[in-house]
């Protein structure tokens, strides 16, 4: 009888159970560093920001951070920002977590609130309400 390798089921569409976890506790640490302003950028701890979901790669070895900015104008200099200091957001999550290895830190703007306002106002079309209410 042929046993199959248990990581053979992570190869699939979704993250594992391991990468969720290590991504929410990821994005509380940083929504914590982030909020309380303890990076040594002035700039980056003058603004407010959002960390919406942190998504890790399957080995863990890099974690994407979705942010974006308190009124949302400003996302490409805030990403800008996050990244030139990812080096001591990730000490600092190292450190606050005790991870073994603390993934490479990317930054990308979170797009989720643009699209539910797309596919709300999809939903308010006509033809589309008269579709979903049959």
């Amino acid at each position: 009888m042929r046993t199959m390798s248990r990581n053979i089921h992570n190869d699939g569409p979704g993250p594992s159970q391991r990468q969720l976890r290590v991504g929410e506790t990821i994005r509380r640490a940083l929504s914590e560093i982030l909020m309380r302003g303890d990076i040594h950028d002035p700039d980056l701890n003058r603004l407010s920001i959002t960390v919406g979901e942190v998504r890790t790669s399957p080995d863990l070895k890099v974690a994407t951070a979705f942010v974006l900015p308190l009124g949302g104008t400003g996302q490409d200099v805030v990403v800008d920002l996050l990244a030139r200091n990812k080096g001591e957001l990730r000490r600092m999550i190292g450190k606050k977590l005790g991870l073994k290895f603390t993934p490479d830190l990317r930054f990308r703007v979170d797009d989720t609130f643009d699209r539910m306002d797309e596919t709300r106002r999809l939903f308010q079309q006509d033809d589309v309400r008269r579709d979903v209410e049959e």
